[in-house]
């Protein structure tokens, strides 16, 4: 998301005073990712969003307590392909391991680099 539209969509929550309170949980989720791919200083992230780096500390603490509590749905699911086994077991890969490969039964195979 756009710092920018983040900064306004922030502004929308603050009192005449200028205090932050009353983020949505949504909004807290969109706070937490925009912060998780910032590569800059800290403190541009805070002056982006216009906000204080106290109150931003304490929001994005409680957004990654409700990630972790399950609150925001995680990225779309990875499908494992499995495979069929060579005859007679043998690996796919000549050489050594390049990783974990779990044989089951009906010859299917199941490789995690």
């Amino acid at each position: 998301m756009d710092l920018e539209v983040l900064k306004k969509r922030i502004s929308s929550y603050r009192t005449p005073r200028g205090r932050i309170t009353r983020l949505p949980d949504e909004l807290l989720c969109e706070i937490l990712v925009a912060w998780e791919q910032w590569t800059g200083p800290s403190s541009g992230f805070y002056s982006a969003i216009g906000a204080d780096h106290r109150k931003m500390a304490s929001l994005i603490g409680r957004a990654k307590k409700l990630k972790r509590e399950g609150h925001f749905p995680e990225d779309a699911f990875k499908e494992i392909k499995l495979q069929e086994s060579p005859p007679g077991g043998a690996s796919f890969a000549s050489g050594p391991c390049l990783g974990v490969e779990i044989l089951w039964d009906n010859g299917k195979l199941i490789r995690f680099q």
